[in-house]
């Protein structure tokens, strides 16, 4: 493995604060390496010098001559242009340059541009879209290292997981910044912990991680257990004196029984779910044939159509779905924030809601931070414990110092833990979520998670964090657009299944529609090039362009199939072993699949010429 990055006793000064402190490492061809570290720790500078766009105040950065890196930050800075100038302007004028590289369409499909449209003007696109398109333009490339800056967000659970097996499949290095869990251990096969100027180097991803911190912690104590132990041994030789020293203290440390030890007993659901029973009572929320709807270029686009749904005490609700499948929508109308078109929502007498929405506008920002936690409430009850605003603050990493931040001041994460802080000083006993995980680092990820874990009250969150929603709810539902509130009783797995076949079967679909979409054009085939009696040369009308379009969607997802199929055949191949006739045969196999995906090909550059003319 050659090196591709270098970095030797680098050190990065901010004002008076030391940032990187001698910081030594490398980055080697095939590294996979995820960057853990709170907020502010410098996570962001370390992408900065490993990619040469900071110069270190001390230190040398030495790349390997021809490598070439191709960074992803957080700002969503893009050139001005369309979609297809930041995203293929290296494919030099024209598609065809492109359009025969799988490996670029599957960038494409994978990111959802071809629901933006190459066409779109970047300076009109959302901030999740500009995510999209700047992650496209990375991704599409050969470099030899991908330095990605917190890449899922604004991506669904469905992008996540797309974007993670994705990854996989490359050969190029990475270093990616991210706070989600679940998608490092999915990738990385090293992890990078920045702490105090120094970064910590383990091996496997977030779990990986958790257990050799848990482990560093231990060690940690037992040195200051043995600090305090001869402190208190020499305070006891200076009142007694020299005569009375007759015996060693003794030390007992075993790894083992203290990790055992310190595991948390998992959540009794029975007795949450009792204990929410008495403080609730029987009704919570009840949708009564509600129906939601939201306003699109093409005319209303229905949500919610006549659903009828129930949430009871002490249910842990987690909502999923894509990006504009009405999650927060749903949120808001189960709150009493906005109304639906048609139906009834019932809340109980006894509930009291809790309401954290995307954009946290609810801060008073003019206040120090304290007093924003206490104008709340003084104390509250967690856990079967009374704790006081500073002691909570401090649960969700406030110091004592800046809880006298005045709010206005505070990070974009630190508000979000502002907001969740005032949230539970409140005492809810229904938690409604949207989004909670935006720009929380993993630290306080597991703080808040720990908290909602032994939360006694009703849940329902929203959330593209697949680690949040997998331990923290005992119930996943989806929007899949259909207007209905479906249950997955297999969780997010189940989700990320059924979208899959959701989407291949729509090119089905498409083909089945086909003829009669041609406004009856009298025995033509349907998606065939020259339909509805155009020429060879001639430019298609509007009808055979839809026709055509669809077409090239049917061609897109066979060669989506035959690149799974073709994945899945080397695997094998793989690992067969001595065994000469299976290998013949998954090699007769694999040969066949790769002319049919030639063939494909072809096809699709044939359908996208003639689209070009539409």
């Amino acid at each position: 493995m050659a090196n591709l990055v270098n970095v030797e006793a680098v050190t990065v000064v901010r004002g008076l604060r030391t940032v990187l402190d001698g910081v030594s490492l490398g980055v080697q061809t095939g590294d996979r390496i995820g960057v853990l570290g709170l907020n502010g720790s410098g996570k962001s500078t370390l992408l900065a010098v490993l990619s040469g766009r900071l110069v270190p105040d001390s230190g040398r950065v030495s790349m390997s001559r021809g490598t070439r890196v191709e960074v992803v930050g957080q700002s969503g800075d893009l050139p001005d242009g369309t979609v297809r100038d930041v995203v293929l302007s290296h494919f030099g004028p024209g598609d065809h340059q492109w359009a025969g590289d799988a490996g670029v369409r599957t960038v494409l499909d994978g990111l959802g541009l071809s629901n933006i449209g190459l066409d779109a003007s970047v300076d009109r696109l959302s901030g999740g879209e500009r995510r999209r398109v700047a992650l496209a333009a990375a991704l599409v490339t050969d470099a030899d290292l991908l330095v990605l800056d917190e890449p899922t967000n604004h991506l669904d659970i469905e992008g996540v997981a797309w974007l993670a097996s994705y990854l996989l499949t490359r050969r190029s290095a990475l270093v990616v910044v991210t706070h989600d869990r679940w998608f490092l251990d999915a990738v990385a096969g090293l992890t990078w912990e920045v702490v105090d100027g120094a970064v910590h180097i383990r091996e496997g991803g977030y779990s990986d991680w958790v257990f050799a911190r848990a482990e560093r912690l231990r060690l940690d104590r037992a040195a200051e257990e043995r600090r305090r132990n001869l402190a208190r041994k020499e305070l006891a030789w200076l009142r007694r004196g020299a005569p009375a020293r007759t015996s060693k203290p003794r030390y007992r440390i075993d790894a083992a029984e203290a990790l055992i030890a310190d595991v948390p007993p998992p959540r009794n659901t029975v007795e949450l779910h009792a204990f929410a029973r008495r403080r609730l009572g029987r009704d919570v929320v009840e949708f009564r044939g509600v129906t939601a709807t939201v306003p699109t270029t093409d005319g209303p686009r229905v949500l919610l159509d006549h659903v009828d749904y129930l949430v009871g005490p002490g249910d842990r609700v987690g909502l999923v779905g894509v990006n504009g499948s009405g999650k927060s929508t749903l949120l808001r109308i189960l709150v009493g924030v906005q109304q639906p078109e048609s139906g009834v929502v019932r809340i109980g007498s006894t509930v009291r809601l809790g309401y954290l929405s995307q954009e946290v506008a609810e801060l008073p920002t003019d206040l120090r931070l304290i007093e924003a936690v206490a104008q709340v409430a003084g104390v509250a009850e967690l856990g079967g414990r009374e704790l006081t605003a500073g002691q909570l603050a401090e649960r969700f990493g406030f110091t004592t110092a800046q809880q006298w931040t005045r709010v206005g001041e505070l990070s974009g994460g630190e508000r979000r833990r502002l907001q969740l802080l005032r949230l539970l000083m409140a005492e809810p006993n229904v938690l409604v979520l949207d989004e909670p995980t935006n720009d929380l680092d993993t630290d306080t990820l597991a703080a808040l998670e720990d908290l909602l874990d032994s939360w006694a009250g009703t849940l329902v969150v929203v959330s593209h964090d697949r680690y949040l929603v997998e331990r923290v709810v005992d119930d996943v539902v989806a929007l899949f657009g259909d207007g209905r509130i479906t249950h997955l009783p297999g969780g997010v797995e189940e989700y990320l299944r059924r979208r899959r076949e959701q989407q291949e079967a729509r090119p089905a679909a498409a083909r089945a529609a086909g003829p009669s979409a041609a406004g009856g054009s009298g025995g033509t085939s349907s998606g065939a090039p020259g339909a509805d009696g155009a020429g060879p040369g001639a430019a298609p009308d509007a009808g055979t362009a839809r026709l055509l379009r669809k077409d090239l969607q049917r061609l897109e997802r066979r060669l989506e199939s035959l690149q799974r199929r073709e994945r899945d055949l080397q695997d094998r191949l793989a690992t067969v072993g001595s065994d000469y006739a299976a290998a013949a045969e998954l090699d007769r196999d694999l040969q066949r699949t790769l002319a049919e995906r030639d063939d494909v090909e072809g096809q699709w550059l044939e359908v996208a010429e003639q689209l070009e003319s539409a």
